[in-house]
């Protein structure tokens, strides 16, 4: 499983000229999901997203959480982070889960994260986002599990 973090001010996911999802301060998070993930696997990296250390304090540290600072989260499934470049120009996707692995586990990830106390909005599945962002710092976390 891979998620990249990135800290905002605001973000959104536009689908079909509708936003599906907006958020003020907090993280818009880029999932992929690999075909090996597990739902344990997946719950402990929502809770490492939600509690890494990745805003700043009234002393301009990297000292608090989004829990701590009462951010919000926005959801992206992304499976071109697997992509393997490897050969050719062409990224190849055969390492990224099916359809039917990542969509419950996008799922999980967002409800674990809800569970938490983070208010969470998500993409759609499978379809055409158009994501915005302000990054804040900037400030973007690649985490692998």
């Amino acid at each position: 499983m891979r998620a990249v973090l990135q800290r905002v001010s605001f973000g959104k996911v536009i689908v079909e000229h509708q936003a599906v999802a907006s958020i003020d301060k907090g993280l818009v998070i880029l999932l992929g999901v690999g075909p090996e993930d597990t739902i344990a696997k997946t719950e402990e990296l929502a809770e490492k997203c939600a509690r890494l250390r990745i805003f700043e304090d009234e002393a301009g540290k990297m000292n608090l959480s989004l829990l701590d600072v009462g951010g919000e989260a926005i959801v992206v499934s992304q499976f071109t982070l697997y992509a393997d470049t490897s050969r050719g120009r062409r990224p190849s996707f055969v390492d990224a889960a099916k359809p039917e692995i990542a969509e419950p586990l996008v799922d999980i990830f967002a409800s674990k994260l809800r569970k938490l106390g983070v208010e969470t909005g998500q993409g759609v599945f499978g379809a055409h986002m158009m994501v915005e962002l302000c990054n804040d710092g900037p400030v973007t976390i690649l985490l692998e599990y």
